[in-house]
């Protein structure tokens, strides 16, 4: 999963110098994550028309680098149903355009998407009034834990919207103990899952590589044991 894309660039690169970098590494890319918030001005009026000439020229690079998941990685912390509303139309339009180009549009959530607001979350509003054929949900499991939620309820309330998930942990995955993951992975098919994306966000020590390969372990033991 990419986080690099910038300016119509992926790490720099053209579009199609990063697809080819890619292919040439026999590494197929899943999804790529980017950023386009609104003001609080947009979020009062409800018009972000002249944000959507950014995500034409975003969408194009992302066909061109034959990435088939795009996904808006941060949605800022809203406290309105009024600004819930904007932000749900801003992403079903966004969807709509990805879904015309050829690819799929998500949204990946943090922890503060849970904090209640006038009896609804901002997580629950966009799930809720998000066309799930334009709009899919990328569920961080760590992020979900951290904001008082439990991954598997939102799944049980909400199947088939959590196409990618990301399985993260508060460092190594399964280390902390926070986060039922063989539940997860046992709902994966309720959820509507199709693949994950590992995030080792914040290391327990300086040797990445160690931390990455504990995570893979723990994952494939688990897996092992549910077979």
């Amino acid at each position: 999963e990419a986080i690099s894309y910038e300016d119509g660039r992926f790490s720099g690169l053209s579009p199609e110098h990063f697809r080819k970098t890619l292919n040439d590494a026999g590494l197929d890319l899943m999804s790529s994550h980017v950023t386009h918030t609104l003001s609080d001005a947009q979020l009062d009026s409800g018009d972000f028309s002249e944000e959507m000439e950014w995500w034409d020229r975003c969408i194009e690079a992302h066909v061109k680098a034959g990435i088939p998941h795009l996904v808006m990685s941060y949605g800022q912390p809203m406290s309105s149903i009024c600004h819930f509303k904007t932000m749900a139309g801003y992403l079903n339009a966004i969807g709509r355009k990805c879904t015309a180009a050829g690819i799929r549009f998500g949204y990946h959530n943090h922890n503060h998407e849970f904090a209640p607001v006038d009896g609804t979350t901002m997580l629950d509003y966009l799930i809720s009034n998000t066309d799930p054929d334009h709009v899919f949900f990328q569920m961080d499991v760590y992020w979900t834990v951290d904001g008082g939620a439990s991954p598997v309820e939102y799944i049980e309330r909400y199947p088939g919207r959590f196409r990618l998930i990301h399985i993260k942990d508060k460092h190594e995955v399964g280390k902390s103990g926070m986060i039922d993951f063989h539940e997860v992975f046992s709902n994966f098919e309720k959820a509507g899952t199709e693949a994950f994306i590992v995030e080792m966000e914040y290391p327990s020590s300086s040797n990445v590589l160690k931390g990455l390969r504990e995570s893979a372990l723990y994952i494939r033991n688990m897996t092992l044991q549910n077979e």
